[in-house]
């Protein structure tokens, strides 16, 4: 099944799959209008005290990743992201992921990790209106300032998603939100909307990454134009709650084209990378993922230039829902990429061995051949849709020796997420 095909199927899925098995509704996201919700309108429901009131906080415990074998991460939840502080004082060192989790009402459920990803609790609960009942949500993601944006100082965390995904299409106008976090995770307040759609068709997938000129970027993907079946853009802002400059950044000539699902990371020379899929009608993008660099973060270069394919020395690739990490390396100042899709494929097409149960890494900055590594979440299900190894999440330890992957796997129909450590 085609990743952008199957992306809508997924979505149909997934909202049957809540409904059935209280499992999850993980490949359409929500949110409608850009009308100001309250502060209130998002807080966390679910609190563990101040920081300072729980277990040992994660400082100096940094690069203390260690070999651990898959556990849950929480009972349902879809579209992990792990982020581990690195501004944000005596939390530093502190692993929090998120996850999108329709089985609660379309919430997102933020988790946190003292022992470098161990062992995790629930500490925060993004839960809004614009998401609440059936109105559905999905694609959320994480980041921490790493830096002073408007009045939000270094270590703010933000979350964002998709909105309104299963609001009936007479009615449907999809917005991506952001919320915002200034105690490390256990209460969210909204923020700013970064865009609302002007038809029925869908805003999906939002990525921040800080520009060269210290905007605060989000790269998300757009089907709103007629023009297109679906694109890759961006918008900025200097102040996290009036966005500008909207652009693409990658959308192909052919109508049927759908890059998505970006994922941004700048690398130690100042070099910026994006990975993407690219679904298509045409047989060689079947959502294979693609990456291209871009020398400020902002402009990346022509829209209709669909980039590179990475692939291992003999030729594999991976199609569907990649996202990429970077890493410290000793002995290389531009450190070590990893990169992680759904499935994994060999040269002439048919599925590869080891495929959900491999990490790629690089150490020349994304060129040449990707080598192959075993992924600390072995995924079991060989399905291609919105759960096994879909969109999985990779952050490396401080040190750059271990890798914390999150990976949903189905376990007796149900949809869940595991984390795991291994060596790097």
């Amino acid at each position: 099944m085609s990743r952008r095909t199957g992306h809508r199927h997924a979505r149909k899925v997934a909202a049957a799959a809540v409904a059935a098995v209280a499992a999850f509704g993980l490949t359409a996201c929500q949110g409608d209008g850009d009308t100001k919700a309250g502060s209130s309108a998002a807080s966390s429901s679910q609190r563990s005290g101040s920081p300072d009131a729980e277990a040992k906080n994660g400082e100096g415990g940094a690069g203390a990743l260690r070999r651990t074998a898959p556990e849950l991460l929480r009972d349902g939840g879809l579209y992990p992201r792990a982020i581990r502080l690195e501004h944000s004082g005596k939390n530093n060192g502190r692993v929090l992921a998120s996850t999108v989790v329709p089985s609660e009402g379309n919430v997102g459920a933020v988790q946190e990790s003292t022992d470098g990803g161990a062992h995790f609790s629930q500490v925060g609960t993004i839960a809004d209106p614009k998401a609440a009942g059936d109105k559905g949500m999905c694609c959320g993601t994480l980041f921490e300032l790493p830096q002073q944006v408007g009045d939000m100082p270094a270590g703010t965390l933000l979350w964002a998603a998709s909105f309104g995904r299963d609001v009936p299409e007479a009615e449907r106008h999809m917005s991506i939100r952001v919320f915002k976090s200034t105690d490390v995770g256990r209460s969210w307040s909204y923020l700013s909307t970064v865009a609302s759609a002007e038809n029925a068709k869908g805003l999906w997938e939002p990525e921040f990454s800080i520009d060269a000129n210290g905007n605060l970027v989000c790269h998300y993907s757009d089907e709103t134009d007629p023009n297109h079946s679906q694109k890759l853009v961006a918008v900025r802002s200097r102040d996290g709650v009036s966005w500008n400059g909207l652009h693409d950044t990658v959308a192909g000539a052919p109508t049927s084209d759908r890059p998505g699902m970006a994922g941004v990371r700048k690398l130690p020379n100042g070099t910026y990378l994006m990975t993407y899929e690219i679904c298509s009608d045409d047989p060689k993008f079947s959502c294979v993922v693609h990456l291209r660099t871009s020398p400020d973060g902002w402009d990346w270069g022509d829209a209709t230039n669909l980039g590179t394919r990475p692939e291992t020395a003999d030729g594999k690739y991976f199609r569907h829902a990649p996202t990429l990490a970077w890493a410290p390396e000793e002995g290389n100042p531009q450190g070590k990429l990893l990169l992680v899709g759904q499935a994994m494929y060999n040269a002439d097409g048919g599925r590869a061995e080891g495929s959900g149960r491999t990490v790629w890494t690089n150490s020349n900055g994304g060129d040449g051949a990707w080598k192959e590594i075993s992924a600390p979440v072995a995924v079991k299900s060989d399905k291609v849709d919105y759960c096994p190894n879909y969109s999985s999440s990779l952050l490396p330890s401080a040190d750059g020796h271990q890798l914390l992957e999150i990976a949903n796997d189905y376990d007796g129909g149900v949809c869940r997420p595991y984390h795991a450590t291994g060596g790097l």
